[in-house]
């Protein structure tokens, strides 16, 4: 009974929780206090476990209430439920695509989708290079010479030739070490 329930459960999360992985902490708080399976200090705990490790953190609190309920099997039956609905929705918008991509109608809506996405990609990537780049102060910024100047850098150097294959975490290794020698 508890493995249809954490099935039960885990698809409502995720056939509700639309816009990524924090939008569950409202469902699993809801949860905690209708089932027995955790508190709500656990969930904290679980939380920060869950942005600690690699991966979205909806299936790493999905798969570790899964597991911390009813172990191994209950990871993974927590973790599919999470991920099924949006696989099945994804599926059937697939095949619609297939289906109607030569139509007018659905080529529009996509020439205006794809710029929108655009802009929210470069709203996101403003909003990051504006809290790590730039120091609040009051109600202007002034920006952290040492943090622009290693966003620059890498900006430029990902952009050379002999750099350009390199890996992201590499990129983020080396932010790493500077970070580290700058602020010891």
């Amino acid at each position: 009974m508890t493995y249809l329930l954490l099935f039960y459960e885990f698809f409502k999360i995720g056939l509700f929780a639309v816009g990524g992985g924090t939008a569950t902490i409202p469902f699993l708080m809801d949860l905690a206090e209708r089932v027995d399976w955790y508190t709500t200090h656990e969930l904290l705990d679980m939380i920060a476990i869950s942005q600690s490790t690699p991966g979205p953190i909806g299936i790493n609190m999905a798969t570790y209430v899964g597991y911390t309920t009813a172990g191994v099997p209950g990871a993974i039956i927590a973790t599919i439920a999470l991920v099924l609905p949006a696989f099945l929705i994804m599926m059937l918008v697939a095949r619609l695509f297939m289906e109607y991509k030569e139509n007018k109608t659905v080529q529009a809506v996509f020439s205006g989708i794809r710029p929108a996405v655009a802009g929210l990609i470069l709203f996101a990537a403003w909003t990051v290079l504006r809290v790590t780049v730039f120091i609040a102060d009051g109600n202007s910024y002034k920006p952290d010479v040492t943090a622009l100047i290693l966003c620059v850098a890498i900006l430029i150097a990902m952009n050379l030739p002999w750099f350009k294959k390199a890996h992201p975490i590499v990129w983020i290794g080396v932010g790493a070490v500077i970070g580290i020698i700058f602020k010891l």
